[in-house]
């Protein structure tokens, strides 16, 4: 049975609902709307294949490759371009961007694909695909990697692994290597080496002119909006990262339906608090799905779909191949609804991370600070799981609701310096954040809404709590559309447009999705 509300959410949740029904949200992402095909972006298009070199090509509606270049985790994500191209050397991407720049028609530059936001990294316009930006090149002499922006991690780490070494990179299964690191990029080994941003010794930029710049500390500017900034500054082709070694690892994954969560939770809890080894790494999931088949990645048996229940989930990771003996005994020794222990490759407990794939989702960050997690904000989050899911579930019958805990130890983020992301790093914020999974379109309209609702109803807990997040920065990577730019570059903003205006006088990036300086 759903506990006791806090801070009057009985009342609060009724207005919500009321408002929810009402308000008439319009689509998935209210005013992104499909400009219609015109002859400007066909002939852009043409134009485009006709400067380009042979190591470069233009695709059409119809062919494999372009279905292949608009195909994002989600479908909610991708839009129907007019033609897309893949660049195949950094004097194409500059062409592209001359002929896009002469026409001002839309377009859209896509890595990996993993972004849940609409029109992030498509468009109806030019779609660029980054896909033969695809080396992985190891430099043993200054023990750095570069890496291609047209990868996954999946790829990267594939390529890496067997020769035992690595870098700070995604930790789920599919996750582009652009816009992970252009955002920041939390990771399993942040607690160790900090973001991915923290980690990057050179980008490799096409700037909006077609200049070529090796993008080091020593450019101030450039340097320090890259790095959190994303696509504002031109393409980046390339990320030189430094690499460390990498061993086997160990990791687990325990379950708990509603009837072991209390004690699991208060356990976890207790652990975070406690345990301060910089190896070792885990995540918290509340989880309501009543589908089977989403389920059974968590392993959880059929009666669990049968009762609308919220799934307690934790992650647990060890940069080793096992832990200090003794350190996960608490958590191991729960009674679980499901239990698995892996002990392997770094690839390999990756892919045991990972989202199903719906055909359409949505994601948003809430910002807790590192005393939230005990009783009132477990159970807010618990409440919000229960509530949400049974809410949408009226919607999508098969809805996935996910909330996130993503804790790392209190120092993660003086592993780096001043970057465009986080604007604040004294304010050390885990970065939790709400997935949404569906099937329905005509859903669409109430998922975002609801997001917004419990995002900021979790977050005025956590003020009642007495946690400090008037200025918290929700993060760049996980933050829903629509998400105002104040909140998530804070004092940083005003000289990020500063630069922006230095380098994209024109505002030819503005012609691509994405946060938008």
């Amino acid at each position: 049975m759903l506990r006791a509300a806090i801070l009057g959410r009985a009342l609060i949740v009724v207005g919500a609902m009321q408002a929810l029904l009402i308000s008439g949200l319009g689509n998935l992402a209210a005013g992104y709307a499909h400009a219609p095909l015109t002859d400007e972006y066909s002939a852009t298009c043409k134009r485009i294949a006709m400067s380009i070199s042979p190591a470069s090509q233009v695709f059409y509606p119809g062919s494999q490759e372009f279905n292949a270049d608009i195909a994002h985790f989600a479908n909610s994500s991708s839009d129907f371009p007019t033609c897309t191209v893949e660049p195949g050397t950094l004097r194409d991407v500059g062409l592209i961007l001359q002929q896009i720049s002469l026409a001002r028609v839309p377009f859209a530059v896509k890595g990996g694909g993993h972004t849940t936001n609409p029109g992030f990294s498509s468009t109806p316009g030019v779609h660029i695909s980054m896909s033969r930006f695809n080396d992985v090149v190891i430099r043993e002499d200054s023990e750095t990697v570069e890496i291609g922006a047209g990868l996954t991690w999946t790829d990267v780490y594939a390529y890496l692994i067997p020769k035992g070494i690595n870098v700070v990179g995604g930790h789920l299964k599919g996750i582009g290597v652009a816009g992970f690191t252009l955002g920041g990029g939390y990771s399993w080994k942040t607690s160790q080496y900090g973001l991915t941003i923290d980690t990057v010794t050179e980008f490799e930029l096409v700037t909006p002119n077609g200049e070529v710049k090796m993008v080091t500390e020593k450019d101030k500017e450039l340097w320090f909006a890259l790095r959190g900034g994303f696509n504002n500054y031109g393409i980046v082709t390339k990320f030189t990262l430094k690499s460390h070694k990498q061993t086997d690892v160990w990791g687990a994954i325990l379950n708990f339906a509603e009837d072991l969560a209390d004690v699991a939770q208060t356990t976890f809890a207790k652990f975070l608090a406690q345990q301060h080894d910089h190896k070792a790494a885990q995540l918290g999931e509340f989880v309501y799905s009543n589908d089977s088949a989403s389920l059974d990645i968590f392993l959880v048996p059929p009666r669990f779909t049968e009762a609308k229940q919220v799934l307690f989930g934790i992650s647990l990771f060890y940069d080793a191949p096992a832990p200090p003996e003794g350190l996960y005994d608490d958590l191991l020794s729960l009674p679980a609804t499901s239990k698995s222990i892996f002990k392997g490759t770094f690839p390999g407990f990756i892919s045991s991370q990972f989202l199903p794939t719906y055909n359409r989702s949505v994601q948003n960050h809430i910002h807790c600070s590192y005393v939230a997690l005990h009783g009132a904000i477990m159970k807010a989050f618990v409440n919000e799981t229960k509530f949400w899911g049974d809410m949408l579930s009226k919607y999508d019958k098969n809805v996935l609701v996910v909330y996130s805990l993503d804790p790392f130890e209190p120092g993660f983020l003086t592993h780096g310096g001043l970057s465009a992301y986080p604007p604040d790093r004294s304010l050390a914020v885990l970065p939790s954040s709400i997935y949404c999974g569906w099937t329905n379109n005509s859903a669409d309209k109430y998922m975002a809404d609801a997001m917004r609702r419990s995002a900021a109803f979790l977050v005025a807990v956590g003020i009642q709590d007495g946690q400090d997040l008037d200025k918290a920065a929700p993060y760049v990577n996980y933050a829903l559309f629509g998400t105002p730019l104040e909140k998530m570059y804070g004092q940083h903003l005003g000289r990020l447009r500063e630069i922006r205006k230095m380098y994209d006088p024109e505002d030819i990036m503005g012609l691509a999705g994405g946060w938008k300086f």
